[in-house]
C-alpha cells in the first residue's frame, strides 16, 4: 500500500504537469526554506555498485575498476586488466517496499596505448502496481520500469591524463499508458552523453610509493523527457562530479586510500513565485544548455543556497595483500536540498579473476527510506595484464 501511495502521487504530478511549486513568500523568508531540485529519471543518479556504495558514493577519482562507466569512463585507460565485466544488484528502498530493485551490468575492453571501449546496462524495476479508477475498481496490473544503456570510448591524452565520452539511451515507463484527466501517458525516451577527465600520478609520501588521482565528470547531458504529449518536458539529472583521491602504500601488503567527491546538479533551481511572477530565482523553462549554465547562479537564496546544492562524499578504502578490502564512507546533502545523510561500510574479496563486493548503508536519522540498503557486486577481470608505459 505504501508503494502504491507514493507512486500514485508521482504519476499524478507528471500527468497534471505539476513541475513547480508556487507559494506566497517574501525574499526575507528564503533562508533555510526547503527547495529541493527535481528532475526526471533520478534512477540515473543512484550508485549502482558495491565498491563505491561502501565509500559514501565515492567514485570519480578512485582507482579504475569494471564499474567506472558510471563514475568516470576515462579511468578505463589506466585499468590493469585487458577485459572485465561486473554484475551488481541492489534491493532499493527496503524500508518502504519489498520489490523495488536495481540491476547493473558493466564491462570494458582495453587496448594498447591506453584506448578502451566500455558499456553498461542499468535496469530499475519499481515492482508490481495495481491501478484503480476513482471508484476503486481495478484497471490493470503493471510493473513500472526504467532502463539506460550506454557505450563509452576513453583514451590517454598525455602522460597520466585521459579523457572519455559516453552516449546513453534512456527509457522510462511509469504508467503503461494509463490515462488521467484528459492526458494519456506514454513512456519517456531520451538520449544523453557524458564527458569525463581523469589524471593520475605516482608520488612518494614519507618515502613510500603512493598515488594521487583527480577526476571530473559531467553526466547525462541530453534532451528533456516527457511522459504525455501535452505536458512540459522535464530535465534529465545532468550532474557535475569533481573529486580526488590519495593512495598510500604502507608496505608491500597494506595500502590505504582516502577520497572526496563533490556533486552539483546542473538543473535549474525552482524559483519563488508570487502569483504568476517570479520574485526570486530565475525562470526554469529554458533550454538544456541555458539550464546547465543558469544552474550555477539561479538559486532564490543566492550564493548561500547555491553552495547548499553541492553534495559531498568522503570515503576510505583499505586493502590487504590486494585480496581483502575494508571500506567506509559518509554522504552529506543539506537539509533544504534533500537531507540525505548516511554512513556506509563495505567489504571486498578478490580471488584470481573474480572479485566479490558488499556494501551496507546506515542513515543518520532513525527512520529513513534508505536505511538498511544493501548492494552486491561480482566482478570478473580477464585477459592479459596491461601496462601504462
Amino acid at each position: 500500500m505504501k508503494k502504491l501511495f507514493y507512486l500514485s502521487i508521482f504519476i499524478l504530478l507528471i500527468l497534471n504537469n505539476q513541475t513547480e511549486i508556487k507559494a506566497q513568500i517574501s525574499t526575507q523568508d528564503l533562508s533555510g526554506r526547503v527547495n529541493t531540485i527535481t528532475s526526471a529519471v533520478p534512477f540515473l543518479m543512484i550508485t549502482p555498485d558495491s565498491r563505491a556504495g561502501g565509500m559514501g558514493d565515492l567514485g570519480v577519482a578512485t582507482s579504475p575498476d569494471a564499474n567506472s562507466q558510471h563514475w568516470n569512463a576515462a579511468k578505463y585507460s589506466f585499468i590493469d586488466q585487458e577485459f572485465g565485466v561486473s554484475i551488481s544488484y541492489t534491493p532499493w528502498l527496503r524500508a518502504l517496499v519489498d520489490d523495488i530493485e536495481i540491476y547493473y551490468v558493466s564491462g570494458y575492453k582495453r587496448f594498447k596505448k591506453g584506448n578502451a571501449v566500455s558499456a553498461s546496462l542499468r535496469y530499475f524495476s519499481l515492482g508490481n502496481i495495481t491501478f484503480t479508477d476513482i471508484n476503486g475498481s481495478t484497471l490493470r496490473d503493471f510493473r513500472p520500469n526504467e532502463f539506460a544503456f550506454d557505450v563509452a570510448y576513453s583514451m590517454i591524452l598525455t602522460d597520466g591524463f585521459s579523457g572519455a565520452v559516453a552516449l546513453r539511451y534512456i527509457y522510462s515507463n511509469l504508467t503503461g499508458g494509463i490515462s488521467a484527466s484528459s492526458s494519456t501517458a506514454h513512456p519517456g525516451n531520451a538520449v544523453a552523453g557524458d564527458i569525463s577527465l581523469y589524471y593520475t600520478k605516482d608520488i612518494k609520501l614519507g618515502g613510500k610509493p603512493s598515488n594521487m588521482s583527480y577526476g571530473l565528470q559531467i553526466s547525462n547531458i541530453g534532451n528533456k523527457i516527457s511522459y504525455t504529449d501535452d505536458s512540459e518536458s522535464n530535465f534529465l539529472p545532468t550532474n557535475m562530479r569533481l573529486g580526488g583521491t590519495l593512495t598510500y602504500n604502507i608496505d608491500q601488503y597494506n595500502s590505504l586510500m582516502f577520497g572526496m567527491d563533490f556533486n552539483k546538479l546542473l538543473v535549474p533551481t525552482p524559483p519563488i513565485y508570487e502569483g504568476d511572477s517570479i520574485i526570486a530565482g530565475k525562470d526554469p523553462n529554458v533550454s538544456v544548455p541555458t539550464g546547465m549554465w543558469q544552474s550555477f547562479g539561479d538559486a532564490p537564496g543566492g550564493s548561500k543556497e547555491e553552495f547548499r546544492e553541492i553534495t559531498m562524499s568522503v570515503g576510505v578504502e583499505y586493502w590487504y595483500n590486494k585480496r581483502f578490502a575494508l571500506r567506509t564512507g559518509y554522504f552529506h546533502e543539506h537539509e533544504t536540498k534533500g537531507n540525505r545523510k548516511f554512513f556506509t561500510m563495505g567489504l571486498g574479496l578478490k580471488l584470481n579473476v573474480f572479485q566479490l563486493d558488499f556494501a551496507y548503508l546506515l542513515p543518520t536519522q532513525q527512520t529513513n527510506p534508505l536505511e538498511n540498503t544493501l548492494r552486491f557486486s561480482l566482478t570478473f577481470n580477464l585477459g592479459n595484464e596491461m601496462y601504462n608505459d
